[in-house]
């Protein structure tokens, strides 16, 4: 193309063709250049692998649309429905029942607290009673350190016995005397002062005869039944 012609197809609008790039020199030919390497779309998003933007945007919608951490509602323990073991609530039946245990076993608790105050208030009369006749009975009973007699009687269940002269024998035997217990001993008293003894403390009376009563029913009044010392009751 001579230069008339070009410049006539430059004056119609054409425009001259692109010269090709030349490659830098000390680089291939195929090599691209540094502004090429590492594009967007080949870079992790966030430093994560394989990241992309659609990926950033959707996170950040994520991140917008949740509550901090602080600000979400924390639901209390006392907020939850009581259940039964199992998921299922009780029924009326079942609370009536456990209801009527549990005034039962009320009740059975009262009874045995009622039971043993009852027992600790016996006790406590019986110790100021067995005062009040220890203290009556002070150096009164007629005991003699010479009685070689001994009568014997029945007395909690067991065969007692207490040394007797043969005068004290006749009058204990004609309602006349008495024996009382007291603190494992047995004291020869007057009838006046077992009566009043026995008022304060029954069960400190340990033989009382009545001289109206049948012989019978008292073997052991008989100066003549004599039971052997040596015999183990």
């Amino acid at each position: 193309m001579t230069d008339s012609l070009r410049d006539q197809l430059l004056g119609l609008g054409f425009k001259p063709a692109p010269k090709p790039e030349r490659p830098a020199q000390g680089r291939p030919a195929g090599q691209p250049t540094g502004k090429a390497q590492g594009r967007p779309q080949d870079r992790p998003a966030h430093g994560k692998p394989g990241g992309r933007p659609g990926d950033r945007s959707q996170q950040r919608a994520g991140e917008r649309t949740q509550p901090p951490r602080g600000d979400r509602p924390q639901q209390r323990s006392g907020d939850r429905p009581q259940q039964r073991t199992g998921g299922k609530p009780r029924t009326r039946e079942e609370i009536d029942l456990a209801k009527a245990y549990a005034l039962r076993a009320q009740r059975e608790k009262d009874e045995r607290i009622a039971a043993e105050a009852a027992k600790q208030e016996e006790a406590r009369k019986r110790r100021e009673a067995r005062a009040q006749v220890t203290e009556l009975v002070k150096d009164k009973a007629l005991n003699q350190a010479d009685a070689d007699i001994a009568r014997h009687f029945p007395y909690g269940g067991k065969i007692k016995r207490i040394y007797v002269t043969a005068d004290q024998l006749k009058a204990l035997n004609a309602g006349e005397l008495g024996v009382l217990q007291l603190d494992g001993r047995y004291l020869l008293v007057t009838a006046t002062l077992l009566a009043e003894a026995e008022g304060i403390f029954p069960a400190a009376v340990a033989l009382k005869v009545d001289p109206d009563a049948p012989a019978g029913d008292d073997p052991y009044a008989d100066p003549m039944y004599q039971v052997p010392d040596d015999l183990v009751w």
